[in-house]
């Protein structure tokens, strides 16, 4: 099972999909049944529902009750925070999103800051003022869509709060190694209007896994802990992705 070798956790992006009834959840198994089915299989999960809005207390209780001992969430910040508002005036929720999301406890994984292309470097200053002023406690991580975000004062900034730069598979964005924290994320995202149904494979991505792979590899060897988590829209199927990089990561010395 995806986590149980000490620092690597891999996941899917979100877990609710009717789609995969069939193809990876048992048929007839209901939406209210997904988490459980889902922690049969994997160790972690990113939520994607938190970036439309900060969960209910009650919501993220019950994802912490249904799931085993040494299951992680992951979880983007609201896009009111990083995309709507882009950090301006965002601090106050911000802190109270992170409060909920900690009522996980040692099941939370990481907490990431996802920014749209708009989101340009000229705002470093309201960037770097944000992280210092986030509760500590969490992993957090911070994901552009910019190239021009990628210079070497981010990954200083980022070391600084010991904040992870996101990996991308995304087509667009250079595929980065940069380690500024004990810990990396890495996005398996692809092309989202390459894919039009989420319950096979669709795209053969075993080239850039394989290149992955290499990468997960060292990062591993390093001492960092690693986690990952696919999109339907990487491959066609989220779930059998993380199963060929599983694979693909085992045959790798």
């Amino acid at each position: 099972m995806a986590g149980t070798r000490g620092g690597l956790w891999l996941g899917t992006q979100g877990f609710a999909f009717d789609e995969w009834v069939g193809p990876f959840y048992p048929a007839g198994t209901s939406k209210s049944g997904y988490l459980e089915a889902y922690a049969r299989h994997f160790a972690t999960v990113e939520i994607d529902s938190t970036f439309y809005a900060t969960p209910r207390p009650s919501v993220v209780a019950g994802w912490r009750e249904r799931t085993p001992d040494g299951f992680r969430f992951s979880a983007k910040f609201p896009k009111s925070i990083t995309h709507d508002r882009k950090l301006d005036g965002a601090q106050a929720d911000a802190e109270g999103f992170v409060r909920t999301m900690q009522q996980l406890g040692d099941k939370l994984g990481v907490l990431t800051l996802q920014f749209a292309y708009d989101f340009t470097p000229d705002l470093a200053p309201r960037l770097d003022d944000f992280l210092g002023r986030l509760p500590k406690g969490p992993r957090y991580a911070v994901e552009v869509r910019n190239r021009g975000w990628l210079k070497p004062d981010l990954g200083e900034m980022l070391s600084g709060h010991g904040a992870a730069l996101v990996l991308q598979d995304l087509f667009y964005m250079p595929k980065m190694t940069w380690i500024t924290a004990p810990f990396t994320v890495i996005r398996w995202l692809g092309r989202r209007s390459n894919i039009e149904h989420f319950d096979r494979i669709q795209i053969d991505r075993t080239p850039e896994l394989t290149s992955w792979g290499q990468r997960v590899r060292q990062f591993l060897d390093d001492g960092i802990e690693v986690y990952g988590y696919f999109n339907n829209h990487f491959a066609g199927h989220s779930p059998a992705s993380l199963r060929q990089f599983e694979t693909i990561l085992s045959q790798i010395a």
